[in-house]
């Protein structure tokens, strides 16, 4: 299982490699999401707290990459964490995210992002339930709910 000292380790040498990658042109990425899709995927912004369509949705599924579609979380691992965002404790594999230290906005944090295709996802904290005591903090945005 995961610990903030592995989230660490990651942000500063790598994460695992990705079982595929997918790239594409901005052109590309344009024509494929929404506006607000695009703007949380690939320039990083951030939707509004509370305002995301899995912010307190328990469905049953995988949260996949709305971008390439790779599982990221299971439902399982979701939890209410009160900050606005759906949260969860750990990733569906090991190597589906990838972690970079982000300096931004006058804080250091870890930003996660989907490893198979660089798309924005969130940030992790080291403040969630046990037994990780990470707290993925994501945007609905950047996933899609596979209940198949």
């Amino acid at each position: 299982m995961l610990n903030w000292n592995d989230i660490i380790k990651f942000a500063n040498h790598g994460a695992p490699a990705p079982d595929k990658r997918v790239e594409k042109t901005e052109a590309e990425w344009r024509e494929l999401l929404t506006l607000d899709q695009f703007n949380i995927t690939r320039l990083k912004f951030t939707e509004r707290a509370h305002s995301g369509e899995f912010c307190s949705s328990h469905e049953a599924g995988k949260y996949n990459c709305i971008c390439c579609d790779t599982p990221l979380f299971d439902s399982t691992i979701k939890f209410e964490s009160g900050t606005g965002w759906p949260s969860f404790t750990a990733p569906i594999k090991l190597n589906a995210i990838n972690y970079i230290k982000d300096d931004s906005h006058g804080m250091i944090r870890v930003e996660t992002i989907c490893n198979t295709c660089d798309a924005h996802l969130g940030h992790v904290f080291p403040d969630g339930p046990a037994p990780s005591g990470l707290r993925y903090c994501i945007n609905s945005e950047s996933l899609k709910l596979d209940q198949s």
